[in-house]
């Protein structure tokens, strides 16, 4: 996927962000960039590779140690749900204010 000089355009239009040409061009060679550095990464054969739990765990002697997924905190939600004007299982009920 490559884009073209108008599709920089549409997308700094989009963004709010006022470009010349010369920035325009700039822009396009390094998104250009990014979109093949991306295809060349799906071209990459990655069968039979395990998923890595962190991206530095194969080439680190020692495994990384994480702490337990545990609380510290004692829950309070029902403590602090007592003083609002509407609750409904577990959620703090707002008045619509979008339509």
């Amino acid at each position: 996927m490559s884009l073209t000089i108008t599709d920089v355009n549409r997308i700094a239009r989009l963004a709010q962000l006022d470009m010349d040409d010369t920035q325009s061009a700039a822009m396009l060679d390094k998104l250009n960039g990014i979109f093949a550095l991306a295809e060349q990464m799906q071209a990459v054969d990655t069968e039979g590779v395990a998923p890595l739990a962190h991206p530095l765990a194969a080439h680190m002697e020692v495994a990384l140690r994480l702490r337990e997924d545990v609380p510290t905190e004692p829950n309070k939600r029902d403590d602090y749900q007592k003083v609002a004007p509407k609750t409904e299982d577990g959620l703090y009920l707002v008045p619509k204010v979008i339509d």
